[in-house]
């Protein structure tokens, strides 16, 4: 078992599900998701499960899906953004081949929208994101391997950058 090719990591509304996809179709291998998992196990969104158990409860959740994605799966695997808040995540990590997809504000509030349903964005959404990413910014920089940008490219433009900074080859 070698894990995962890529790990993406990054904020809410950088594009790692849009990417991430590209990149697995390019690298010839599957694409998982780890918010994906959580709600699939947990038969509800997790916008839900924040309002109903609190993120304490969501970040139990998260923790043992990126442990099992990350043992199980060998594609393209995409972390929710607050997943490297975890420590024990965090060492996980270590070793991989992760990428953190930065983006600006503005551009991160253009793609999540200020009326999506994000629970840590309901109240003044562009001050929370940019406080997230202050807090996040040096765990995001911790794990990775790389730092793509996002802002002005297009998905194929980032999947690019990130098989050329990983110096990966295309099947």
């Amino acid at each position: 078992m070698t894990g995962p090719a890529v790990v993406l990591v990054g904020p809410m509304g950088v594009g790692k599900s849009t990417v991430g996809a590209l990149l697995a179709e390019r690298l010839g291998v599957g694409y998982r998701d780890t918010d994906a998992d959580i709600e699939r196990a947990a038969g509800r969104t997790i916008s839900e499960i924040f309002i109903d158990e609190g993120e304490e409860h969501f970040r139990e959740l998260e923790r043992r899906a990126v442990r099992a994605a990350v043992a199980e799966h060998e594609g393209v695997l995409a972390l929710g953004g607050g997943a490297i808040l975890d420590a024990g995540t965090r060492r996980l990590l270590a070793g991989q081949p992760v990428v953190f997809l930065d983006v600006g504000v503005n551009e991160a509030v253009k793609r999540v929208g200020l009326n999506a349903p994000r629970p840590l964005l309901a109240v003044n959404p562009r001050q929370r994101w940019r406080e997230l990413m202050e807090e996040r910014r040096p765990l995001y920089t911790e794990v990775a391997r790389a730092v793509v940008t996002t802002d002005d490219r297009t998905p194929e433009d980032v999947a690019e950058a990130i098989l050329d900074a990983l110096e990966l080859h295309k099947s």
